[in-house]
């Protein structure tokens, strides 16, 4: 058993919950038929429902006022690239803006500390942001949404030697380009 192993079979339980959660959900409405067949002009302009809000969904404005939606980083322990469970909550919620904005798109920028060679924290910043990228498309989201980058060691938010600055530093920043 390898280490993917867990995190796969976490993955696959939530795609099997949410299948059946859509199945279950579905509703067959009987069709009637048209009592009048001459077509009415009530006068009034159809709107595409793309474009119409739906009660309960994410506006672009969410982002700076929902206090779940502000959250765009997430941290991680040393040498590690699985997310934390307290950062569950908050993919959650930037999954549903991504469901409900789907021209959105969220960059993840993945990042590490100072310590470990250059290649090394690349490939660490690389996992920590596709470990993002998974829970928010377990959660509902679009991976077409998503890209990953890593800036491994190369974009540190404090340049310290020390534990508190090298845990500021091993995160994944979500970064929207498209709301």
């Amino acid at each position: 058993m390898n280490a993917q192993t867990p995190r796969i079979a976490r993955f696959l339980v939530l795609a099997v919950l949410a299948s059946a959660v859509a199945v279950g959900c579905s509703k067959k409405v009987k069709e009637t038929p048209p009592t009048d067949t001459a077509p009415v002009d009530s006068g009034a302009t159809t709107t595409p429902i793309a474009d119409t809000p739906r009660p309960g969904a994410y506006s672009p404005a969410d982002l700076d006022t929902d206090a779940c939606l502000r959250n765009r980083v997430v941290y991680f322990d040393l040498d590690q690239d699985a997310l934390k469970p307290e950062f569950q909550a908050a993919m959650a919620c930037h999954a549903k803006y991504l469901r409900d904005r789907p021209s959105a798109r969220l960059r993840l920028e993945g990042n590490a500390d100072e310590r470990g060679s250059r290649e090394y924290n690349l490939g660490l910043g690389e996992r920590r942001a596709n470990a993002v990228s998974s829970a928010l498309q377990a959660s509902g989201g679009s991976g077409s949404q998503l890209t990953v980058v890593s800036y491994g060691e190369e974009r540190p938010v404090c340049n310290e030697s020390g534990e508190s600055c090298w845990s500021q530093n091993r995160r994944v920043e979500l970064v929207y380009s498209a709301k």
